[in-house]
């Protein structure tokens, strides 16, 4: 059975880049990884692309034969993508059963009211695959009430309409500390706490939104994301080895990867309640990415040059160069993630 992750998010959320570290972090722990890109304008990938819809529809021919302009655009190239879904059948069974990253369009629109892009994966499920949707929203969002309320109500719209397991994401969390310092805690933005707090914050934004009427609607609005209760976010730095680990885990959990991967002796529940303790802690993630990320960045250096120096001192004297690595990291979840020291991993953030 084919396990995927669906990569959704707006322009500039960081899908592509995530797409192409993840791909790399799957290779180095050995887990075989494939990306499929879905974006017809993307016509120049970061990842090796094992597909592409490119080869089916490009949206400069869409645009220039039907006069659409680019999201109209896209969405008429999904729409083609939809009705010639034994295409895209046909090149998945080429992949077998590798791990698959779907890297989707940027249109919001896709994801909260066409349903070309749901019906197309509703299809892929009826073949076999278990999908999960990694939805990806620019930290930067933090920095505004309106902004992270926008994405609170993006999110929301995201996850009734595909109606898959889903995963908010809060991308480039590394940049957080960079930002002016934000009124609460990172708990309160990731666990979505009680937004009435927010609503002053929201208010002194402008003046326009001081009126009883706009107090009325952050109200409304407030209380309809809360009564839902459904979204909460984990955060993300596509650079960080832990970081990206951390999201690993919680995703195989929501897609069932991990039931596959634990004792076959051992209930669903058991699976899925086992070392919860080895995920970040809300504090953890408090303090590696706002409190002290020079002090944890720094000795994170240290940490890897320390272990570079160790291995290459074990080649030296083993006499073998093709051989170093660093010591084996028994995973609770994935058992061996012995990563080389030179995985090829190389990811860089696009400005």
């Amino acid at each position: 059975m084919p396990f995927a992750q669906l990569v959704l998010g707006s322009p500039g959320s960081g899908k592509s880049t995530y797409c192409d570290g993840m791909h790399q972090f799957l290779g180095a722990i050995g887990r075989v990884c494939s990306v499929v890109n879905l974006d017809p304008a993307n016509d120049h990938t970061s990842y090796p692309a094992a597909i592409d819809i490119r080869d089916l529809v490009k949206l400069e021919d869409v645009m220039g034969r039907d006069c659409l302009g680019p999201n109209g655009g896209v969405l008429y190239a999904l729409e083609q993508l939809e009705h010639n879904l034994d295409w895209l059948e046909d090149k998945l069974k080429e992949l077998g059963e590798d791990y698959v990253l779907f890297d989707c369009p940027g249109q919001v629109e896709l994801y909260t009211h066409h349903h070309a892009l749901r019906n197309i994966f509703f299809r892929l499920q009826k073949i076999g695959y278990r999908l999960v949707v990694v939805h990806l929203n620019d930290s930067m969002c933090l920095t505004q009430p309106s902004l992270y309320i926008a994405s609170l109500l993006l999110s929301l719209r995201a996850m009734l309409q595909m109606d898959l397991p889903h995963i908010n994401v809060l991308s480039k969390i590394d940049k957080v500390a960079s930002y002016n310092t934000l009124p609460f805690n990172l708990d309160f933005y990731t666990d979505v706490q009680d937004l009435s707090y927010l609503i002053p914050y929201l208010e002194d934004e402008s003046p326009a939104l001081r009126s009883h009427k706009f107090a009325r609607l952050h109200e409304a609005v407030a209380n309809m994301i809360e009564s839902y209760g459904l979204v909460r976010f984990e955060v993300l730095a596509v650079e960080n080895k832990k970081s990206m680990m951390h999201l690993l885990r919680v995703v195989d959990r929501a897609s069932g990867y991990v039931f596959g991967a634990e004792g076959a002796n051992d209930s669903v529940w058991q699976v899925a309640t086992r070392n919860e303790s080895s995920l970040l802690d809300v504090q953890d993630i408090q303090e590696r990415w706002v409190d002290s990320k020079d002090k944890y960045d720094e000795l994170e250096r240290k940490e890897w040059e320390n272990q570079l120096k160790k291995n290459q001192g074990n080649q030296q004297q083993e006499g073998d160069a093709t051989t170093a690595s660093v010591p084996q990291v028994d995973d609770p979840d994935f058992g061996d993630l012995t990563m080389p020291m030179d995985t090829g991993v190389r990811v860089v953030r696009r400005n």
